[in-house]
């Protein structure tokens, strides 16, 4: 079954409402779909290295300790755009999809406290795949077509503390929701009416996290960092409606439904452990940083969902190394516009929590990113780019090669 879920033949691009970034992989089609990165643009350009990264002028997402280095009111906004090409042995298609991915504020407070409030997308929806049966004359008798769009968002409210003697700490509460749907026609050969198996589903839940970061200051502005973050854990409430139905056995895009053969409440649970990231890192105040950040978590817990009482998936433990840094030549000149850019570059290896097949999806890649300054004030064009792989064509799966601009 997986095998004919995972082979790509079409795909359709759709584009959600505000923070939600369209999705077009099949790997969406588990749990409540593709996590997002929850990433800062900044992050993102260092391998989604993050968790001692902090800024006066500057938000990012891996430990809300940061908030409370902010010493100017910061508004940042991102969207983005990926390219993937889907490899299935000597099948190959293409897609591309973009949208919001976060928006937020960021207030400081006497100089050592912080407060950040936004919306981010958490997970996104979105694949078409059509599974096609034939008969031993090879003609075509049966035809399934599974699709799926929506997602969950992410709106938050964090506070930090900056003591005197170099340690931060912070604390984040999240409020996540979203609608996700999807369906499965079913046609045949020579049958008078096609099936669709359908779920419009809710999803919604609440999510905390904690932080802390040391900062020891060395000579010349330089400084070595340490900490860590902690996402509690939590459960995720899928509740909706299920449907099957008939519908006229023709390729109308519209099918209304002829009769039901049966409807029922959809009620599901997804249930998170405890997340942490442990982060290190050095670098010189207004001109270079390099950190290194390890994520780890026990595997989540699925009860109730449209795949639970089928052998095709399960979760696992997962965990993510990445590896970034950024220089900038001369944050104050006058002269040459190129010095005062932000160059930042990384890398990340990431084993998700999700087993296909007996084979955990992987996911590699690099990536790069600028801060464009915007005169010769603190404002910033942030621009990031990520190349990686995702999946594998060993065990019925299906390798993604994706290019990401932020």
């Amino acid at each position: 079954m997986i095998k004919k879920i995972l082979t790509l033949l079409t795909f359709t691009l759709s584009i959600a409402g505000f923070a939600q970034r369209s999705n077009s992989s099949p790997y969406s089609f588990f749990g409540i779909g593709d996590p997002a990165a929850l990433k800062s643009v900044e992050e993102i350009g260092m391998g989604k290295t993050g968790g001692v990264l902090d800024s006066p002028y500057q938000l990012s997402f891996t430990n809300p300790a940061s908030y409370a280095s902010l010493l100017y009111t910061t508004y940042v906004f991102s969207g983005g755009n990926r390219a993937t090409k889907f490899v299935d042995n000597d099948i190959t298609e293409t897609s591309s999809h973009a949208g919001f991915t976060y928006l937020a504020l960021g207030i400081p407070i006497r100089g050592n406290q912080g407060l950040a409030v936004g919306l981010q997308l958490n997970t996104s929806v979105g694949y078409s795949l059509l599974d096609t049966n034939y008969d031993d004359e090879d003609v075509l008798v049966e035809t399934n077509k599974f699709t799926g769009t929506g997602g969950t968002n992410r709106f938050y409210m964090g506070y930090a503390y900056k003591f005197p003697f170099h340690l931060n700490i912070g604390v984040e509460a999240a409020y996540i929701f979203g609608g996700i749907d999807n369906s499965i026609h079913n046609r045949r050969l020579n049958v008078q009416y096609a099936t669709i198996h359908r779920i419009d589903s809710y999803v919604k839940g609440y999510e905390f996290r904690a932080g802390a970061f040391y900062t020891y200051p060395l000579k010349d502005n330089v400084e070595i960092k340490a900490g860590a973050s902690f996402t509690f854990g939590h459960e995720l409430n899928d509740k909706g409606d299920e449907s099957l139905y008939t519908v006229e056995n023709n390729n109308d895009a519209i099918q209304q439904p002829i009769e039901y053969l049966y409807t029922r409440t959809y009620n599901a649970t997804l249930t998170y452990p405890l997340k942490s990231v442990i982060s290190i890192g050095a670098g010189k105040v207004n001109k270079w940083f390099v950190g290194a950040d390890y994520t780890f978590m026990d595997a989540i817990d699925s009860n109730g969902t449209l795949l639970d009482d089928q052998d095709v998936y399960k979760y696992v433990k997962s965990n993510m190394f990445s590896v970034g840094g950024s220089f900038t030549p001369k944050f104050n000149s006058i002269s040459n516009y190129l010095y005062r850019i932000t160059y930042r570059t990384g890398f990340y290896m990431n084993k998700s929590g999700l087993m296909i097949n007996d084979t955990q999806v992987e996911d590699y890649g690099i990536s790069f990113g600028v801060s464009l300054p915007v005169s010769l004030n603190i404002s910033n064009l942030n621009l990031g780019v990520e190349l990686g792989n995702r999946g594998t064509n060993e065990g019925n799966l299906l390798k993604e090669k994706y290019l990401i601009l932020d």
